[in-house]
């Protein structure tokens, strides 16, 4: 009772600005309900400053639904399927995540531009865009203003991608016959799932491919998932070397460690064996559909603690080094390809 009576109204203010926010993304799948969400909370916050009893119930949203959307998004993953499409996108994955992180690091240290938004914009870049950014936060301990500069930066790039991306391929001659290929290009080089659908469809309709562009360009982008474990384990072994240095003593990797991977990964084999023993994959769409809408509901929170003022002003830094990110991204996985002759 002690935890509602301290939570109920920030949850419940962040309950009503995601519940529209859902509605309207699936209305504009481009933008995406998460963009719209945080976008509200920067405006309601700006009427709302002393939030008071509303503050606990936002942190909690901002936190802990972030990371139950985590784990519930790992029943979107049979990872039987995921393993037989990476043996061949595999080696671009790692390529564009590489390069993507290598960049970002670079442009931190040349241009001083914060570490976490550095570490939030490289890994959003090249994983999974708000989703990466969703599983990393916790782990670094980011700030909300943090994530919400960090989604917003993906979230621009995400936009140009889909644009660009099906005029992109026509000019260089992709194969106009099987979405193979384009599906490996979308599902290595656009940042965000809501992205790499919008992308994959476009080249389906402009050739008349049915979905075949998409179902491989989605399968590639959950092989890109995957990679959430090993960062965000890594950096959770980087932040307690650091709070070590820090603080001048051992700090527990326990107390650190994000266990909600973990549940992320023994969701996605309850996923694999069910699918295995015969379960319809579709069982898991309300899960699916329910981690989406606990990222709309923790993006609002997230909105809400947010400077919109300050997120302006400081934004400079931050886009560039997502463009920078992007354009190696698009630049390797095409090189990638050629070099494997897929392309």
């Amino acid at each position: 009772m002690k935890f509602l009576k301290k939570n109920w109204k920030g949850f419940t203010l962040c309950l009503a600005i995601a519940v529209p926010s859902w509605l309207l993304g699936k209305v504009f799948p481009l933008i995406g309900g998460a963009i719209i969400a945080i976008l509200a909370g920067m405006v309601v916050t700006l009427f709302f400053r002393d939030k008071g009893e509303f503050e606990s119930g936002i942190k909690f949203t901002s936190k802990k639904i972030l990371q139950w959307a985590v784990i519930l998004l790992g029943f979107g993953l049979n990872l039987n399927v995921i393993f037989e499409t990476g043996k061949q996108s595999l080696p671009i994955i790692v390529c564009t995540i590489g390069t993507s992180l290598i960049i970002a690091y670079v442009l931190h240290k040349a241009m001083h531009i914060p570490g976490k938004i550095s570490t939030l914009i490289g890994v959003g870049s090249s994983i999974c865009g708000g989703s990466a950014i969703a599983a990393t936060a916790p782990v670094i301990q980011a700030d909300d203003e943090e994530v919400a500069q960090s989604i917003s930066v993906i979230f621009f790039f995400n936009v140009l991608a889909a644009i660009l991306f099906p005029i992109l391929g026509n000019l260089i001659g992709f194969d106009t016959t099987s979405g193979e290929a384009f599906g490996i290009f979308a599902g290595t080089a656009v940042n965000d799932t809501s992205s790499v659908t919008a992308t994959a469809a476009t080249w389906d309709s402009m050739w008349k491919l049915g979905h075949a562009t998409l179902d491989k360009a989605v399968t590639v982008k959950l092989t890109r998932t995957l990679a959430i474990i090993p960062i965000t384990l890594v950096l959770a072994l980087i932040q307690t070397k650091k709070a070590n240095v820090d603080q001048k003593q051992k700090v527990s990797f326990r107390k650190i460690f994000p266990f909600f991977i973990l549940y992320f990964v023994a969701a996605s084999i309850i996923t694999t064996v069910a699918v295995d023993l015969g379960v319809d994959s579709s069982v898991f769409y309300p899960v699916k559909e329910l981690s989406k809408f606990f990222i709309v509901l923790a993006m609002a929170a997230v909105g809400l603690n947010t400077n919109i003022v300050k997120l302006i002003k400081t934004g400079g830094k931050p886009i560039f080094m997502g463009a920078c990110c992007w354009i190696g991204i698009t630049g390797v996985s095409l090189l990638m390809q050629w070099t494997m002759h897929i392309l």
